[in-house]
């Protein structure tokens, strides 16, 4: 598996990782709200569904919180 267990994780369905091509990068990072950094460093930006979007090396992580405000505090770690 390769990805931390935990209440909103990979492994209980609510992440997936995707590598988007260039167009959905900047659909991202120019129609969603930018929030705080992930503990990480990774840079986070909530959709207006409330799911919450992280830019990693070369991919993004996202967590389907779906406007939860305990999903998207523990998807900023």
């Amino acid at each position: 598996m390769g990805h931390a267990s935990g209440t909103y994780s990979h492994w209980n369905g609510y992440k997936i990782d995707f590598s988007p091509p260039s167009c959905v990068s900047a659909y991202v990072t120019n129609s969603f709200t930018r929030i705080a950094d992930r503990g990480d460093g990774a840079a986070r930006y909530r959709s207006a569904a409330g799911n919450v979007y992280a830019r990693e090396s070369n991919h993004w992580d996202v967590t389907f919180c779906g406007g939860s405000a305990a999903c998207t505090s523990a998807a900023g770690s």
